[in-house]
């Protein structure tokens, strides 16, 4: 009976968090995973017996998995922070995943408009940029071209045609 809630329930819940743990350690879910098999490996021949050579196996990729899918759901956290950041009025650091919400952009053709900066700080980061739509051709170019060059970065925030 206790075997059964070891290896049943103590040792998949262990691989979970430890997999958790060493991503956040490691940043690579196949090392996460290796470094169980190894242990679960060891765990075989030095305690169990060839018989617990499946649930080594099974264990290892679970903590796979694992390692998987909470680099996802942290990818995922650490955009929407960034994007939160963003419109908060942030400077532009990781190559706009949302800037196009943040722009106000004229779209006409043959047209060159201005951004504006839609932050109320006056020492905002974001600096104005020129941009021309071109829409005579079957899909619409987007040239930006910056004013402000002593900022460090050049064409910091872009729009999408919408």
């Amino acid at each position: 009976m206790n075997t059964l809630l070891l290896l049943f329930l103590a040792l998949p819940i262990a691989t979970i968090i430890l997999s958790i743990v060493l991503l956040k350690i490691l940043k690579c879910p196949a090392l996460v995973a290796a470094t169980f098999f190894a242990i679960y490996l060891i765990l075989t021949y030095a305690i169990f017996g060839s018989d617990f050579l499946i649930f080594a196996i099974i264990y290892t990729i679970l903590s796979y998995i694992t390692a998987i899918i909470t680099r996802i759901i942290c990818n995922i956290i650490e955009r929407i922070n960034r994007c939160s950041n963003l419109r908060m009025g942030e400077n532009c650091k990781h190559n706009n995943d949302c800037c196009d919400n943040i722009c106000n952009c004229t779209n006409s053709s043959n047209t060159i408009a201005t951004t504006s900066n839609t932050t109320t700080n006056s020492n905002s980061n974001f600096p104005r940029a020129q941009f021309t739509v071109t829409t005579n051709q079957a899909n619409p170019v987007l040239f930006l071209g910056n004013r402000n060059t002593t900022s460090g970065r050049q064409n910091c925030c872009s729009c999408r045609r919408r």
